[in-house]
């Protein structure tokens, strides 16, 4: 478990890194420029880290359905060879997702200026610059990867219908209620993740708003890297009582700073 969540963490930190740091800066300066080259790498980074984020959640819900299904297997089909693997592939699916994309991306022809009308280089906004036929062979390739998505998430849903038959058998309640505290906040993130980007790449140009933009590409880019360490962090009773005594000490340091100002 520990593995696939320093793995996770360094995925959300790099996508957090890849898109707000240039926005922030951008914010600071009253300025939205950003290089052809610093576009291109924005687009690859930003799928690449986000994609296998997805690839890994869905390792992760599978690893939480035979740990809690299928517990005397546990380490027969996830020893820690089975675990490196299964984490590679899903940071060589995304490698190989975000090369495909970039590639297909920058290959299509831009007449219809430079702007992007978004915070970072995103897909959709970059394919609405396209000369008018040109991006469909990128749309192609969007169709595809959000089936894939799809499939994935199906995946993960299923796997959490099993664990939660399995933990409604469980005769303490308060066995039951650990269980649902752990899993739905995980099933709220990617189903988040996976509905506003889906909606993000596939919603009609006829309903499209900067404004709605602006939110959609918030809630699937940001939200849940900001939102998946508070979620797995906050089940580890160590990082509970460090925040806890964190904040104790906040509160204490304040209220004597504030004694002393009387």
């Amino acid at each position: 478990m520990y593995f696939f969540l320093l793995s996770l963490s360094l995925l959300d930190l790099g996508t957090i890194s890849t898109t707000v740091p240039k926005a922030m800066a951008n914010s600071l300066w009253d300025t939205r420029a950003i290089s052809y080259p610093g576009c291109a790498a924005q687009v690859f980074l930003f799928a690449f880290l986000i994609s296998a984020e997805y690839f890994l959640l869905t390792v992760m819900a599978y690893d939480r359905y035979v740990a809690i299904c299928k517990p005397l297997h546990y380490g027969t089909l996830l020893g820690s060879r089975a675990c490196v693997h299964m984490a590679a592939a899903a940071w060589g699916s995304g490698f190989l997702y975000a090369v495909l994309h970039t590639a297909n991306t920058f290959s299509v022809p831009l007449c219809q200026g430079n702007a992007v009308d978004q915070f970072f280089c995103e897909i959709p906004q970059i394919l609405k610059l396209a000369c008018s036929d040109a991006y469909l062979r990128e749309v192609g390739v969007i169709v595809v990867g959000v089936c894939f998505g799809f499939g994935c998430f199906i995946f993960i849903v299923l796997s959490y219908g099993q664990i939660f038959r399995a933990v409604m058998r469980v005769p303490s309640e308060q066995g039951q209620l650990k269980a649902f505290s752990t899993c739905l906040p995980h099933l709220a993130v990617v189903s988040l993740f996976m509905s506003t980007g889906m909606f993000s790449y596939l919603k009609p140009p006829s309903i499209s708003s900067p404004s709605l933009d602006l939110l959609v590409a918030v809630l699937y880019s940001v939200v849940p890297p900001a939102l998946n360490p508070l979620i797995y962090g906050m089940r580890n009773h160590e990082i509970k009582d460090a925040l806890r005594k964190l904040i104790t000490g906040c509160c204490s340091e304040e209220m004597n700073c504030m004694l002393s100002f009387a």
